[in-house]
């Protein structure tokens, strides 16, 4: 696909993330029903009708034979067969939208051969649209339609870093690593993708996503992946290879690291030898 038709991808992607906010937003300042549980937490009737948007509009909009969907509310466990995937979140951060703490998100990202070439990031409460074309930088987008380039930071000494992590969703192995590292200060804040553009404006540096009883998926991370990735962040494993998708098992085990880059592989080396202490103890 050349540079041309993936910058008209881009255009499309982003006009169905702010419809897709304006979806949540309808349900958000509404009386927010229909909540049910499945295995990995809640789930909304918000939730179903913005995928539903999400996916209709792609499919009205580009067709159903050049792309394939992988969808939190659509998942099937096997890896989807073509080399271009949309992965999509259509409501990050349930429990936050849920007790309305505004710290919800949308994630859209089309990957290639299971690595993000495009990443569209919606925080409707902000009412920003981030975005990013593999190789061109990432861009904010407010309502009324100005688009502006933005960068991390340029904090690069570990004990100047903010961190950024879950109100919830910490246990006890993960709290200890965070208290052992040596960050000036940490944030704590709801969806992945709230996370991810607090490091892009410059309100934070580092997060740590470390898996427990449970994992993240590849729709948490796919988006915020490639915004923070284009903006001159890094996002890797703590080993330091790159994070993979679409691989039929969606759940991302282990440790990963996001920051803005400037001390990312120490930051990496140290949580590995602080997590061996901690299993050893």
């Amino acid at each position: 696909m050349n540079q041309q038709r993936l910058e008209e991808v881009l255009a499309i992607a982003r006009e169905i993330g702010w419809g897709a906010g304006d979806v949540l937003r309808s349900y958000y300042k509404g009386d927010i029903k229909d909540i049910s549980d499945k295995a990995d937490g809640p789930v909304t009737k918000a939730d179903l009708a913005t995928n539903d948007y999400i996916i209709e509009n792609f499919h009205a909009k580009l067709g159903t034979e050049d792309f394939a969907y992988l969808s939190e509310e659509t998942y099937d466990g096997v890896k989807v067969d073509h080399p271009w995937v949309w992965i999509i979140d259509p409501l990050d951060g349930t429990r936050d939208f849920i007790d309305q703490t505004g710290e919800y998100a949308v994630h859209i990202c089309l990957t290639n051969e299971g690595r993000p070439v495009i990443g569209v990031v919606v925080v409707p409460e902000a009412e920003k649209l981030y975005f990013a074309l593999k190789g061109n930088g990432t861009f904010v987008e407010t309502r009324d339609g100005i688009v502006t380039p933005i960068r991390v930071s340029e904090r690069n000494k570990p004990e100047e870093l903010l961190l950024v992590a879950s109100r919830t969703h910490r246990d006890q192995r993960f709290q200890d690593l965070l208290n052992r590292l040596p960050f000036k200060d940490r944030n704590y804040v709801g969806s992945v993708g709230c996370k991810i553009s607090t490091i892009l404006e410059q309100q934070s540096d580092v997060y740590i996503s470390v898996s427990g009883k449970s994992a993240a998926k590849d729709w948490d991370f796919a988006a915020p992946e490639l915004i923070l990735t284009e903006a001159g962040g890094k996002f890797t494993y703590f080993e330091g290879g790159e994070v993979p998708y679409n691989q039929g098992d969606v759940k991302k085990w282990g440790g990963i690291m996001a920051s803005n880059g400037h001390c990312h592989e120490d930051l990496c080396q140290m949580s590995i030898e602080i997590l061996k202490e901690i299993d050893e103890a």
